[in-house]
């Protein structure tokens, strides 16, 4: 039985694709498998360590805790 597929739509940077696609006929492989690994691997090892929160998004976080200290305190009490 045939495994089932799923297309996806990409919207990534050219230069990215470009070194996709470069490494994949490098390797005698096509871009979907090459991307298809990437994302395996992804899943596996990076997504289960990828607790850190964004630093754009903690540094945003940090603004909005200093702004709103005062607040914060009478909150606490």
């Amino acid at each position: 039985m045939a495994t089932a597929m799923k297309k996806v739509g990409l919207n990534m940077k050219a230069s990215v694709y470009n070194d996709l696609a470069r490494r994949a006929k490098d390797n005698g492989q096509t871009t979907t498998y090459l991307l298809e690994k990437a994302v395996k691997h992804c899943i596996r090892f990076v997504a289960p360590t990828a607790g850190t929160v964004r630093p754009e998004i903690t540094a945003h976080f940090r603004k909005s805790v200093e702004k709103n200290r005062t607040l914060l305190q009478l909150l606490a009490k």
